[in-house]
């Protein structure tokens, strides 16, 4: 189901990909979109995880590393491939998962989250990335998140070299107007691709994983007040695959929320508690 999805949604947006080179440069600029397409199609299945982490300046980190050593001591306790484990130097509090599947798989973790959390609520936060891999959510996702932020990069170099400018100059309204279609489009396809049940399904793995809900209940409540405190400076198109939104106010930033609200998230955790208690 997963891959059907996959396919599905890289057909979407490669189709919206072709729209928007046609927009953009007529006939040529389809063809040169389409050879885009492909060759984007084919690079966001294999190396989707790499490009998302270099688009964030994910650093690397191994044994000895309490992030890495955290990870491994999780991903066994889930039965779990040891994932690869990276460092964000960011200090807004935030983490994801990306990957292919379970054997070829990273999380990846903001400076912020570390300091700002404690060892059983980083825990809870490690687990719940665990859980999107051991759930096989980080394929989809982060292809959308690729081809997201690739149809975001061609509308603006439409726009910068002169796709979104008349013969005098002055800005062309159908392409302005049409503009202001192609991030809620893609927005939608991501959204229809990513479902907001996948975090709660998340939460309560990841609750599993670490043996407690009231870790990951905290954490949420932390790194939601630590993302309204310091915003960080992501891309759209990848909002999805953090552990919370890290876009702040609504505007655009609203079109591609696809996270439950915090409050629904820690009631669902807690009566998880209750339940085994």
């Amino acid at each position: 189901m997963s891959g059907l999805k996959t396919a599905v949604l890289l057909t979407a947006l490669s189709a919206l990909f072709i729209a928007v080179g046609g927009m953009f440069g007529g006939e040529a600029g389809m063809v040169l979109a389409f050879g885009v397409a492909v060759v984007m199609n084919i690079s966001s299945y294999w190396f989707s995880d790499k490009i998302v982490l270099r688009m964030y300046k994910a650093q690397p980190v191994g044994p000895g590393h309490m992030l890495y050593d955290m990870t491994a001591r999780l991903a066994q306790r889930a039965q779990l491939p040891m994932p690869k484990v990276y460092v964000i130097p960011d200090m807004s509090p935030n983490a994801f998962a990306t990957g292919r599947n379970p054997h070829h798989a990273a999380v990846a973790a903001t400076e912020g989250i570390m300091r700002l959390l404690s060892p059983s609520e980083l825990e809870g936060v490690m687990a719940h990335e665990l859980a999107h891999i051991r759930n096989r959510d980080i394929l989809i996702s982060s292809v959308a998140a690729t081809i997201g932020a690739a149809i975001t990069m061609l509308v603006q170099f439409g726009m910068l070299f002169g796709g979104g400018r008349d013969r005098e100059n002055s800005p062309n309204p159908v392409v302005l107007i049409a503009t202001m279609f192609l991030a809620p489009m893609a927005a939608g396809l991501i959204q229809m691709a990513v479902s907001r049940s996948r975090e709660f399904v998340a939460d309560r793995v990841g609750a599993e994983i670490a043996g407690t809900p009231m870790g990951l209940a905290q954490a949420l409540q932390r790194i939601e007040a630590g993302v309204k405190q310091i915003p960080m400076d992501a891309n759209q198109a990848t909002a999805h695959m953090f552990i919370m939104s890290p876009l702040s106010g609504g505007g655009m930033a609203s079109l591609f929320s696809t996270h439950p609200p915090t409050k629904a998230r820690v009631e669902a955790l807690m009566r998880l508690r209750m339940g085994a208690a």
